[in-house]
């Protein structure tokens, strides 16, 4: 056997996975913010649920309130028929006091990317993977767990500039992740 030969397979089977593994970080779909997206757009590929994270998604991380033109996105998906779930890795107090006011049924301490809270919201909302989406500002939290369970994906801007602690840290390796999935030309978008 022929060493030179072993050790470029050997590489070229390393970055094979490489590029699996980025596969679970890349979204079905890129859009600017959430109120980007309608109904119609979502109905034209058979979505009827929406699986939203809450922080950076839909507000600012620190906003206790939905904007007036989220309301009317809301009240729009709702007059189609979209389904919309929020499903958060924030805490009770926060997921509730946001939600409730609006009548979206939700899912606190997620533990995104773990995929339990996504089936469970699935459940809830009595649909099945093809015929829900999942939308969010992270990829290591929405996309990567919504990916793991074989769910379409929207990775939109975050809102706000600024995060907590835990998301800072997690925004540092997106930044790699991105980095490498534009040199391999798996995403032409500017973040």
């Amino acid at each position: 056997m022929i060493k030179g030969k072993k050790k470029d397979a050997e590489t070229v089977r390393g970055k094979g996975k490489v590029m699996n593994m980025l596969h679970y970080f890349l979204p079905s779909q890129f859009v600017k913010r959430v109120l980007d997206i309608t109904p119609r757009s979502l109905k034209e590929k058979g979505i009827k649920g929406v699986i939203t994270d809450l922080d950076n998604t839909l507000v600012e991380w620190d906003r206790s309130s939905a904007t007036p033109e989220l309301i009317e996105w809301l009240e729009n998906m709702k007059q189609e028929g979209i389904k919309v779930m929020i499903v958060s890795n924030n805490n009770k107090k926060r997921v509730q006091s946001f939600a409730e006011p609006l009548g979206i049924p939700f899912i606190f301490e997620a533990r995104k990317p773990l995929t339990s809270a996504f089936q469970k919201a699935l459940s809830m909302m009595q649909l099945s993977k093809d015929e829900v989406v999942v939308i969010g500002d992270q990829l290591l939290t929405d996309v990567f767990g919504g990916n793991r369970l074989g769910l379409n994906t929207i990775l939109v801007v975050p809102v706000a500039q600024t995060d907590g602690l835990w998301t800072r840290l997690n925004r540092k390796m997106e930044r790699k992740i991105l980095k490498m999935m534009r040199k391999k030309g798996m995403i032409y978008w500017e973040e």
